[in-house]
């Protein structure tokens, strides 16, 4: 099979190598998926480039954890009537060298989820990162039903989805922060009552204007270091913060403010989901899914041969929305 992977920690265009290896088998509990769509996203990008591990995990590594396709092969103890079923994976390469950039990946049976037909294989491969983290960062805690949210970054691969489960999940209000016009409309057509452009914008003081001073009950967010002191300022009394993300390692924030307002920070990583807030979070993606309800904002689309241009892309931070390897022939 066809396979991208590296062997050495670094920039993508000296580590990243395309080559045929041997067709895995799976093991007994395990499925074996040919895989239509690899997404990439910014987490795969940084692991490979030794951001976020100082060393290789393993000897070789296949980069992606998301991805989609059609089981083609069972190994022991899997139901038979999962073979040829189409489906979209998650934690594909999350503690395993066999990530989904490839064209055959096995893995255990319960991370191959069942992908609807009305939904293509490409979007499917957005599910897996992207989309459960949006989801499980409105659901959580007794989601946001009644509730007013700001979802910064409302246009990026993660924020578009969650400005639309909000909106599909009872939301009262719904405001996206963005960074220009054009990922303005985009957060609009995804369900934002309100958008903010936050670099020529007064980011606070807009939301507060939006909510007549009140201020909003949640904020979801993707760089709670840059965004800190806005979020305080806008966040009611007793609001809560959900933290997916962050654009440096260390975070300071004032105790006393956040103490006397009683304000709830609430980090998660979408990889160490619970059994249970990931079952949750699934069935109701599922459901979404079946009913067409959702967008899907594919940005770019690569050949698997374009892999080192495909990350370069998702490294420059320029692409808006969610980038793909289309790796069937």
């Amino acid at each position: 099979m066809r396979a991208a992977f590296y062997e050495r920690l670094g920039p993508a265009r000296d580590v990243l190598r395309l080559e045929d290896l041997p067709l895995p088998e799976p093991a007994p509990g395990e499925v074996r998926v040919r895989v239509e769509s690899s997404g990439i996203n910014p987490s795969d990008v940084k692991t490979r480039m030794g951001r976020r591990v100082t060393q290789m995990p393993f000897p070789r590594v296949i980069p992606h954890s998301d991805g989609a396709g059609v089981i083609d092969a069972l190994g022991a103890g899997v139901p038979t009537h999962r073979l040829g079923k189409r489906v979209w994976v998650w934690n594909a390469a999350r503690g395993r060298p066999h990530g989904t950039a490839c064209e055959f990946l096995c893995l255990p049976s319960e991370q191959a989820v069942a992908l609807p037909e009305q939904t293509s294989f490409e979007a499917g491969s957005c599910m897996g990162i992207p989309a459960l983290t949006a989801l499980h960062a409105v659901l959580m805690d007794g989601g946001v039903a009644g509730k007013t949210v700001v979802v910064a970054g409302g246009a990026g691969a993660v924020g578009h989805y969650a400005v639309q489960f909000a909106s599909l999940l009872g939301a009262a209000r719904v405001i996206a922060s963005v960074s220009s016009p054009a990922k303005a409309e985009l957060a609009r057509q995804a369900g934002a009552d309100e958008v903010v452009l936050y670099k020529s914008e007064p980011l606070a003081q807009r939301v507060l204007n939006i909510t007549q001073g009140e201020g909003v009950d949640r904020v979801i967010e993707v760089d709670i270091g840059a965004n800190a002191a806005a979020n305080l300022d806008m966040l009611k009394t007793g609001g809560e913060c959900v933290i997916y993300g962050n654009g440096m390692d260390k975070l300071e924030l004032p105790f006393s403010r956040l103490l006397h307002s009683n304000i709830q920070l609430k980090f998660f990583i979408v990889y160490h989901l619970s059994p249970t807030d990931r079952a949750r979070a699934v069935a109701t993606l599922t459901r979404m899914l079946e009913r067409g309800v959702l967008q899907h904002n594919i940005a770019a689309r690569f050949s698997l041969e374009d892999i080192v241009s495909a990350h370069e892309a998702v490294e420059s931070g320029q692409v808006i929305g969610n980038v793909v390897l289309q790796v069937a022939a």
